[in-house]
């Protein structure tokens, strides 16, 4: 059965649901709170790269020489098939237990108010109703055989002999290349696809909530209005950064060892790949900067205001009139109130407009470029590999 969407508020799951999920309910591949993921792993795993390793072993283009690449040396294969997708998969799991908790973070702390909470649960039902979506997931599976087929169509021609496919035309396949391209690539890219469409199931929640008239308070001391935890909450989609920065390493580790391309020429792409992901996992919590912003320009009007009227009777108590003996105004709970009164206006000035920080960014940017770090072996060794991590670090 799927979940019941009138249960589903507070308890919102943005990866239990939909119909490959009951599908592995049924066949035993999942419980109802994704256990059972070594199963997973291991039959996914083993569909999409063990017949794989079997196919070119009885052909003997595992690890022949039968021309430019065999099996064995296909770098990038292996790092999608045993790293990658085990990664993908395996990410469910972290992302169900860290987005759940966001969810209910709305209502516990406040953020959320009760009058406003029909709007808040209406738009966890939309969610629910996305994330079920018969269509939405056929419809992933179309495009994975027809546009990705047509992706790999276009590709460089195969002009020497691969483990996959001969010269002669790009469909010119093996026994393993069918299988590669018609069952193996297509269940990494449904996997993908569907991770894509997930976080734009998540956004799209999120976007709903920032119409909500949130309870935002401009000295909240995270410095972010009570929000902080939205970036930190991007964290459990990590692991499909590291998935993708995987798929690059292994992308260019093969043209750097079979190629005879140089490492540093991909730097610029690198750069560009790590930014663009990780702005796309940040980039839409911009949506909530506008009500952010107000709420810092309300807060500063409103204590600079209060702040004015203290000071002036501080002032006038203090300085104007007589002063009092220095034994009197010490202790005085007048100069502890104008501190605190200081210390609130210091915290809505530094107030950020974006519910995020540079810890968050570089910690992201890390997770993506993590998988890219041993390619630089390629080009140091490996004492003075960590010799320079350790400079950047410290």
């Amino acid at each position: 059965m799927q979940p019941n969407v009138l249960e589903e508020p507070l308890d919102f799951s943005l990866v239990l649901g939909g119909p490959i999920f009951q599908l592995f309910r049924k066949s035993h591949l999942t419980g109802d709170g994704l256990e059972l993921l070594h199963r997973r792993l291991l039959i996914i795993t083993a569909v999409a790269w063990l017949p794989l390793l079997l196919l070119t072993t009885i052909h003997g283009s595992w690890a022949g020489s039968i021309g430019r690449l065999s099996f064995l040396h296909d770098v990038e294969v292996h790092v999608r098939f045993l790293i990658a997708l085990p990664v993908l998969i395996a990410a469910e799991l972290i992302v169900h237990a860290r987005t759940r908790p966001v969810v209910r973070s709305f209502v516990e702390r406040r953020i959320v108010l009760p009058a406003d909470r029909n709007r808040f649960d209406n738009a966890i039902h939309a969610a629910v109703r996305l994330r079920n979506s018969v269509p939405s997931e056929v419809g992933l599976l179309i495009l994975v055989y027809t546009v990705g087929l047509w992706l790999w169509n276009i590709r460089i021609p195969v002009e020497a002999s691969t483990w996959y496919a001969n010269p002669g035309g790009r469909w010119n396949l093996t026994s393993a290349g069918f299988w590669y391209v018609f069952v193996s690539i297509p269940i990494l890219q449904f996997i993908l696809l569907r991770w894509y469409m997930r976080l734009f199931i998540w956004f799209r929640f999120l976007w709903q909530v920032s119409r909500i008239n949130l309870n935002l308070i401009p000295t909240h001391p995270d410095r972010c209005a009570g929000l902080a935890f939205l970036g930190k909450s991007a964290y459990a989609f990590g692991p499909i950064l590291f998935a993708q920065g995987a798929m690059l390493a292994g992308l260019v580790a093969s043209r750097v060892l079979y190629r005879g391309e140089s490492l540093l020429s991909f730097k610029l792409q690198a750069g560009g790949f790590i930014a663009f992901f990780v702005l796309a996992l940040l980039g839409p919590l911009l949506m909530f900067t506008p009500r952010m912003a107000r709420t810092k320009r309300k807060g500063l009007a409103g204590y600079g205001l209060l702040a004015q009227r203290y000071v002036e009777s501080f002032e006038q108590k203090w300085v104007v009139r007589d002063p009092a003996p220095s034994d009197e105004l010490l202790g005085s709970g007048d100069i502890q109130s104008l501190a605190d009164l200081g210390n609130s206006y210091a915290m809505v000035r530094e107030m950020r407009p974006v519910p995020f920080g540079l810890e968050d960014i570089a910690r992201l940017a890390a997770a993506t470029a993590a998988p890219l770090l041993p390619l630089l072996l390629t080009i140091f060794s490996p004492e003075e590999l960590i010799l320079r991590i350790i400079k950047v670090v410290f």
